[in-house]
């Protein structure tokens, strides 16, 4: 297999550290991100020849990861990417969006002589930053393969879950499991405050027996000190449950953690919260609505 030349789009907190696994893997030859300052910062930090648009990196490279907001923003970013790549080139897409715009996207590419993979990642900041995020991809074999050394610099788990969008379902299944997690710990924990209990003593006692988990370990003493910048955007993961609701309702599933998750979010943002970690719901469960 050639050495990869890998681009990537999407700086944001995921986005940066993620690209930055890969200059110093040696494979990143351009950054690009809709703040043009912060992406010839990038390039300065990382010793890569900048970019002036995405038009430019999509010609200088052969594998092109994004992690940007929306769906609206991947199917933008790949038609000009399949207009200025060259012939076989391979998107790897880490935003979560839907699995309908995961195969169109792959449709548009396609058309152009290139392909797609989604692969969106669970892991938070923390496992950006520390490479060990869990991937979850849907793709063709041949494509997974071309990106897999791309991903090793920066997954402790890579899973390959099916043909395109497959990554993304099983996304959507991983943001429920966090809503209604994160809502319980959000809950407990602020019945264990109310109770005068010393969180130094109940977390690591929590996390020890069978209520132990990942948003319990790494949220439960922030939230308590009331630290909301530490990790996901509430704001993100409200627009993820919106996605994920919409393939409930397909499915015919029971949506009563998303339906939940999607109204607390809502009056959180109204209240200019969006922005924070989604350990903020405690300030709900601290003092819910109507109580």
């Amino acid at each position: 297999m050639s050495e990869l030349n890998a681009g990537f789009v999407g700086l944001g907190a995921m986005g940066r550290p993620m690209a930055g696994h890969l200059a110093q893997a040696g494979l990143l030859r351009a950054v690009w991100t809709r703040s043009a300052d912060k992406a010839a910062a990038a390039a300065r930090e990382w010793a890569i020849a900048p970019v002036a648009d995405l038009a430019g990196l999509a010609a200088r490279c052969d594998v092109i990861a994004l992690c940007v907001p929306a769906d609206a923003d991947v199917l933008a970013d790949v038609n000009v990417i399949a207009r200025h790549a060259a012939p076989g080139v391979v998107v790897v897409d880490h935003s979560t969006v839907s699995s309908v715009t995961a195969q169109e996207a792959q449709r548009r590419l396609r058309a152009a002589g290139g392909d797609f993979v989604d692969a969106p990642v669970s892991g938070g900041v923390e496992g950006a930053i520390n490479g060990r995020l869990s991937i979850m991809v849907g793709g063709e074999a041949a494509a997974l393969d071309r990106v897999r050394p791309l991903l090793a610099c920066y997954a402790a788990k890579i899973s390959h879950l099916g043909p395109v969008g497959a990554g993304q379902n099983a996304k959507a299944v991983n943001q429920v499991l966090v809503a209604g997690i994160a809502a319980a710990v959000c809950e407990g924990l602020a019945l264990a405050d109310a109770l005068g209990l010393d969180a130094q003593t109940l977390i690591p006692t929590l996390s020890a027996g069978a209520a132990g988990n990942w948003f319990l370990d790494k949220r439960g003493a922030t939230m308590l000190r009331d630290e909301f910048s530490v990790g996901f955007k509430l704001a993100l993961l409200h627009k993820d449950l919106k996605i994920v609701r919409e393939l409930a309702r397909t499915a015919g599933t029971d949506r009563s953690v998303i339906e939940k998750a999607l109204a607390d979010y809502a009056v959180l943002m109204a209240q200019g919260h969006g922005d924070e970690d989604i350990s903020a719901l405690i300030r709900l469960k601290r003092r819910p609505s109507g109580a």
